[in-house]
């Protein structure tokens, strides 16, 4: 997947390249920047002095030495004051400048800490979105994989309205239809427990669609109908889910390159699903590809079950993704930040 975000220690990611949320001299700090020059050992610093420092917004590479990479780019962010001091063009400046050399030096994967949010003080929540943003629109036009890394829960934050949002979204779609949940203290009555008589009466009507059974025709008896033989049924198969995936992107009038690199998903995957029409994804891909094409929830479901998967709300991940179509939210980076503030799979894993 192009864009992850991980929890891990920067340090020991084996990619082609990390980035070093460096002071002005390159010296060595504290924070990532010790970490990764304890990591590297004195060579580092010593090729640091060579660079004659790094002014903010700017990045430059040296070796990575004992550190598990090739490269170590260095970048100076900004120092948060009021927000109104060029703080997010600075720290915009820093992802594609550190970008910029990675694809210079032929690197294909790259880790970066979230820049600025630590000593320097710039808003966490505020932080995510500049990194998630920058990094988003470069990969639309490159093919690199770059892994956004969080060393601890802590360091890590979405916006706190869209938190609650979120999270009284889980209450009253997922909690309140777990099966003989006692109604809270205060409650006037229990809540109304959920119905499956919607989905049982269109996955009735599918099937008789698929029988070519029209509508308003006596409809035989499931005991005396005469079954199908399993060549008949072979010739029968619906459109497959690369089928429709492929139609669909005809349709919409993008490119391939344009959808999958919306959707988050590898080129190679993406020729595998092109290249084989019983290819079955999962269920993240095939999600990412329907925000991609941003279909409404009704065509979400039916390309999702062409590759055998259904939209509930016993799944914390489906409620989530839900929550941002229904708003007419379908960039994948903005949910899977979502995703990952509540420890769910991300989106084009």
């Amino acid at each position: 997947m192009p864009l992850q975000i991980v929890r891990n220690d920067i340090t020991q990611m084996k990619v082609d390249a990390i980035v070093n949320a460096a002071n002005e001299s390159l010296l060595g700090g504290g924070g990532v920047d010790g970490s990764i020059h304890q990591a590297a050992g004195p060579e580092l610093l010593a090729e640091c002095r060579t660079l004659h420092g790094c002014r903010p917004g700017e990045a430059k590479i040296t070796g990575a030495y004992r550190l598990p990479c090739q490269y170590v780019i260095h970048t100076v962010g900004p120092r948060w004051h009021d927000g109104r001091s060029r703080e997010r063009e600075t720290l915009v400046s820093c992802y594609r400048s550190a970008l910029s050399l990675a694809a210079e030096h032929g690197c294909e994967s790259v880790a970066f800490p979230l820049i600025s949010s630590g000593a320097f003080g710039y808003p966490r929540d505020q932080a995510l979105r500049v990194a998630v943003d920058t990094i988003g629109e470069f990969l639309f036009t490159h093919d690199m994989t770059v892994y956004l890394v969080v060393f601890d829960r802590k360091s890590y934050q979405i916006g706190s309205k869209l938190f609650s949002d979120i999270a009284a979204c889980i209450d009253d779609q997922y909690v309140a239809r777990q099966p003989y949940r006692r109604p809270n203290r205060g409650d006037d009555e229990p809540r109304i427990q959920y119905s499956l008589r919607d989905e049982r009466d269109a996955s009735e009507e599918r099937i008789r669609n698929w029988l070519g059974e029209a509508d308003g025709a006596p409809r035989t008896p499931w005991a005396v109908r005469e079954p199908l033989s399993l060549d008949d049924a072979l010739k029968r198969l619906d459109e497959s889910f690369s089928e429709m995936l492929l139609r669909k992107i005809r349709e919409s009038g993008m490119t391939d390159a344009a959808c999958y690199k919306k959707a988050n998903i590898d080129r190679k995957l993406f020729s595998k699903i092109k290249n084989d029409k019983h290819y079955q994804p999962s269920k993240p891909t095939a999600i990412a590809f329907c925000l991609a094409l941003e279909l409404p929830m009704g065509e979400m479901r039916d390309l999702l079950s062409k590759a055998g998967y259904a939209m509930t709300h016993a799944s914390k991940f489906d409620i989530i993704v839900e929550y941002f179509v229904r708003r007419g939210n379908y960039n994948v980076f903005e949910i899977n930040e979502a995703l990952f503030a509540f420890d769910q799979n991300l989106i084009g894993a």
